[in-house]
């Protein structure tokens, strides 16, 4: 006779991790800029652009170590967010060459700043940056809920970047708005890594204290309204706002800031109301600081009628133009390399830039690019609802909102829907601070998304399941 013995194994169930997945996709996101790069060539000069092979091979390079790291050290993360990221790095890398070709544009830089220099070698560079930066935080981060430890820590760091661009001597006026710093010959905007920062603030002060703030103190006009001592939070993220837009002129961050704690503060309670309180705020800020602040005032103007001003107001020229590009793209576009947004727009490759995709690649393009910020936020939503813990819930929220709102602030700006508010658009538009912060951005995301979908360990079998002996006669 002979006995077999077989033992129940006890840990995780395995699940798909959907690499593979990631691994195509990725491909795909290299493959089209390469493509779009080869179709600006062919159409401003008639040939295949010189350094395609080296694009293609850097662009491909970079994406393939980043999903190295998330196989490695994020298995079970979202197969989505790498791609996405990629691809809109990509596209972007491509509009800033094409505008780099423009001679009105190279003209322009020499007669203010005495030469020319190109900005897509170094989008390209702040581009490996950023993807080293998304590897770091998936290396270092092991868990984001040791982020929760350095809640308060976390606001007093963000209230020093947020300052640091109005403190003379360090800080830089750019265009009206003091939104950037200079530091060691590098231009850095502080308020785009403040917006994550800020984030663990939020997702770590609102973890602790929902249950206060969801309590209701009286019902009006079918909303239960919160007690008048738990409106102090959303009073001082106000304040702070407003002292943003008056000191630093800055339009954009003001809202990014006041909306993602909004956000952030109707998800922890599910209270409709704070929606409302938080945006008749807004508006009553909007009101007071637009008809007071000589910048936002002149931004305002040029939202309302921009060809009424078109001839006196920088910005009204500004909004004037880009609606022009966008109406002269229609519904299909003039074609990558065959637009004239260079000719008309100031910050072609910069704040304007996505007018500039309207123009080549018209409405269909514009929604396109539209389509996958949206899966972009999706999919941040998505991990915030599969997330485990409340903290990780209202960080992936938090990070998903703020980037959520800095698109609609941009894209509707550019097209008229709101004032301008100075901000760029992520992934697309010329500038190391941006990118790098939106690579770091969606590392946390990816970390947030490994937690929430790797397999918890299987519970432990009964002790008479453990083991069981089959005889067989031999």
């Amino acid at each position: 006779m002979s006995v077999v013995t077989n033992t129940t194994t006890i840990g995780a169930i395995e699940l798909p991790s959907r690499r593979n997945t990631e691994l195509l996709l990725l491909a795909f996101a290299v493959v089209i800029p390469i493509f779009a790069y080869a179709n600006v060539g062919l159409a401003i000069h008639g040939k295949l652009p010189p350094g395609m092979l080296a694009y293609g091979l850097g662009l491909g390079l970079l994406a393939g170590l980043a999903h190295l790291v998330v196989r490695r050290y994020a298995k079970y993360a979202d197969p989505l967010l790498l791609p996405l990221g990629t691809l809109l790095n990509g596209l972007g890398l491509v509009f800033i060459w094409r505008l780099d070709q423009s001679e009105r544009l190279q003209n322009l830089a020499k007669r203010q700043f005495g030469g020319f220099s190109p900005s897509a070698p170094n989008q390209m560079f702040y581009t490996a940056v950023g993807l080293a930066l998304f590897a770091g935080v998936l290396l270092l981060l092991k868990d984001h809920r040791t982020l929760q430890r350095f809640t308060y820590i976390s606001m007093a760091v963000s209230l020093v970047l947020l300052i640091l661009p109005v403190i003379p001597g360090l800080g830089a006026d750019v265009y009206g708005a003091k939104i950037w710093i200079s530091l060691a010959g590098f231009s850095i905007q502080p308020g785009e890594f403040a917006k994550i920062i800020i984030a663990v603030f939020f997702a770590g002060y609102l973890m602790v204290k929902r249950d206060a703030l969801a309590l209701a103190s009286r019902r009006f006009m079918g909303l239960y309204l919160p007690r008048g001592r738990d409106l102090g939070p959303i009073l001082m993220i106000w304040g702070m706002s407003l002292l943003v837009l008056v000191f630093e002129n800055d339009l954009g961050t003001s809202l990014l800031f006041f909306g993602m704690f909004v956000i952030m503060l109707y998800v922890a309670t599910e209270r409709t109301s704070w929606i409302v309180i938080g945006m008749l705020m807004s508006v009553a800020g909007a009101v007071v600081v637009g008809t007071t602040a000589s910048h936002v005032k002149v931004r305002v103007t040029a939202w309302l009628d921009p060809f009424a001003c078109y001839a006196t107001s920088g910005a009204c020229e500004q909004v004037g133009q880009s609606l022009m590009s966008f109406g002269s793209g229609g519904v299909l576009g003039t074609g990558l390399g065959q637009g004239h947004s260079d000719l008309i727009l100031f910050a072609a490759n910069s704040d304007f830039i996505f007018a500039t995709v309207g123009e080549e690649l018209g409405l269909a393009g514009v929604m396109a690019f539209l389509l996958l910020y949206g899966l972009i936020i999706e999919r941040g939503v998505r991990t915030a609802l599969a997330a485990r813990d409340p903290f990780g819930k209202l960080f992936a929220i938090g990070l998903s909102g703020a980037f959520a709102i800095q698109i609609f602030v941009v894209a509707g700006g550019v097209m008229g829907l709101i004032p301008l508010t100075g901000m760029t658009m992520p992934f697309l538009a010329s500038g190391g601070s941006s990118v790098l912060a939106n690579w770091a951005l969606i590392g946390i995301l990816i970390r947030i998304s490994d937690t929430a979908r790797r397999p918890a360990p299987a519970p432990a079998p009964s002790p008479d399941s453990e083991m069981t002996q089959v005889v067989r006669p031999s």
